[in-house]
């Protein structure tokens, strides 16, 4: 297990070609145009655009409030206030990390949006982050995080068990992970810890290694 002094090394991150989505609605449609909201985040397009996520406007239809859409080769068809859970593309989303000179895996994420960096550690239960990380984030860990002890390298920390409303990796989203907020300046980096890696499928080569989200 990584000790939680270590800083934080340099990434190279390099993304695979391929798109995951976890929820898209139908929010309003227009000819030609639609409004989309893709895991949270309010897309309009045009017939022929593309959001950021990767969902591509291919067509609409206001007489039956529908819209069709694509990722990744795959096309879905969209009803106004139905909501499409865990539409993914042609593959599973997933990443490929490179490990530093020391040997470690960074990868560069987010936190419920915010970016961070990780270091990947199997030996930790769940993502870990520190106190000042935490309040940056805006995350109310010291009034809603449940009171906890946790076992670190440097002996037994108090911590807040609470619930991250999002945890991405490259184009890897997971939803509502377990991590805890340990008091005090460590871990230096945050934790890619196993609440967000027993999702993932782990393909280690040297000092490669690729993150595929298990479906």
């Amino acid at each position: 297990m990584p000790m939680l002094s270590r800083i934080i090394y340099i990434l190279l991150l390099c993304p695979l070609p391929l798109y995951a989505v976890d929820n898209i609605a139908l929010h309003a449609l227009f000819k030609d145009k639609a409004i989309l909201h893709v895991d949270g985040a309010r897309r309009v397009l045009v017939t022929g655009e593309t959001s950021p996520e990767g969902v591509r406007l291919i067509d609409t239809d206001t007489r039956t409030d529908e819209a069709v859409v694509e990722i990744g080769g795959k096309r879905e068809t969209l009803k106004m206030g139905v909501v499409i859970s865990s539409f993914q593309g042609g593959a599973p989303a997933g990443v490929t990390l490179w490990a530093d000179s020391q040997g470690f895996f960074i990868a560069q994420g987010s936190i419920n949006g915010q970016a961070v960096a990780f270091l990947v550690d199997t030996g930790a239960n769940t993502v870990a982050l520190n106190g000042a990380l935490a309040q940056r984030l805006g995350l109310d860990h010291k009034k809603k995080g449940q009171a906890s002890v946790v076992t670190t390298a440097s002996g037994n920390v108090r911590a807040r068990r609470v619930l991250l409303d999002s945890v991405k990796v490259g184009e890897i989203v997971q939803r509502n992970v377990e991590a805890v907020v340990l008091e005090g300046a460590q871990p230096s980096t945050p934790l890619l810890g196993m609440s967000f890696l027993n999702a993932m499928e782990m393909r280690r080569d040297g000092n490669k290694m690729e993150l595929i989200k298990k479906y």
